[in-house]
């Protein structure tokens, strides 16, 4: 198994605002020489058991994108996972908290 990559002090990121049936969810996505290192996911009030959800995908998918598992192999997990509220944004249905990080990394890294 590779060694879990060490976080450096300063990386660059991006923030991507997202609409899904549970409220707008906020993914910032760091990165370590071009590729995703670090997903930080938050929705609604802290402390609230959507937003307990939402952290530990974004944890999850950091352990993974550190662990060097491929973006295209988290994208093709965590993509097409429905909910039980599904919302239209523009012309793209987003299934779920799941979904909508998966959508925005497949967005910005390909499938």
């Amino acid at each position: 198994m590779s060694e879990t990559k060490q976080r450096p002090e300063q990386l660059p990121s991006f923030v991507r605002e997202i609409k899904t049936g549970y409220g707008n969810l906020y993914i910032t996505v760091t990165e370590l020489d071009g590729k995703p290192f670090e997903v930080f996911a938050t929705i609604g009030k802290p402390g609230d058991s959507i937003s307990a959800k939402v952290e530990a995908i974004g944890r999850l998918t950091s352990l993974a994108l550190r662990n060097g598992i491929p973006v295209q192999e988290v994208i093709k997990q965590i993509r097409d996972i429905t909910g039980d509220r599904p919302l239209m944004v523009g012309s793209i249905m987003i299934k779920s908290i799941p979904d909508a990080i998966g959508f925005v990394l497949e967005e910005r890294y390909g499938k």
